[in-house]
């Protein structure tokens, strides 16, 4: 056989280098779905929270002021000088003053026998796909779309 003539056989480094390429490609397609319902679920985990949050301010709200909070505002840090009803200092400023916090829009009204908090999705789909309803009873009920979840809605598992 003539040297000249020889011929390679196998993968060059560049063939090695593009199929490593496509699978990584493959890999990020597939995994891009999972990472965005993780994202989801930690969001919807964090607003849970603010909802557990906002329900422990109400009876210290209510134990100094002798009634629950109307706003976020009344439970959030005073501008300046001591705590009072319009300013008690039991929640973050940023969820007082905006009444948005990690993708969720907070909702408090007063109500007859109590309050009501919902939360919705600043971005439906993109921060969380579940809006979700509590009251003074502190269940708190989920709602899956675009409507404001109600004491109508399926109520969450209280273990998770």
């Amino acid at each position: 056989m003539n040297s000249g003539t020889r011929r390679q056989t196998g993968f060059s480094l560049i063939k090695l280098l593009t199929v490593i390429a496509a699978i990584l490609i493959i890999l990020s397609l597939v995994a891009q779905p999972t990472s965005r319902r993780a994202k989801l679920y930690a969001t919807e985990m964090v607003a849970l929270k603010t909802i557990t949050t906002i329900h422990t301010a109400q009876p210290r709200y209510f134990s100094q002021y002798g009634k629950f909070a109307g706003t976020l505002t009344e439970l959030g840090p005073p501008a300046s000088g001591e705590a009072s009803a319009s300013a008690a200092d039991l929640l973050p400023a940023s969820l007082a003053q905006t009444g948005e916090s990690s993708g969720y829009r907070y909702i408090l009204i007063l109500t007859a026998n109590g309050y009501t908090v919902n939360a919705n999705p600043t971005m439906l789909g993109g921060t969380g796909s579940h809006t979700f309803f509590s009251d003074q009873t502190m269940r708190i009920h989920q709602h899956a779309g675009p409507e404001p979840a109600t004491a109508a809605d399926p109520e969450l598992n209280q273990r998770e």
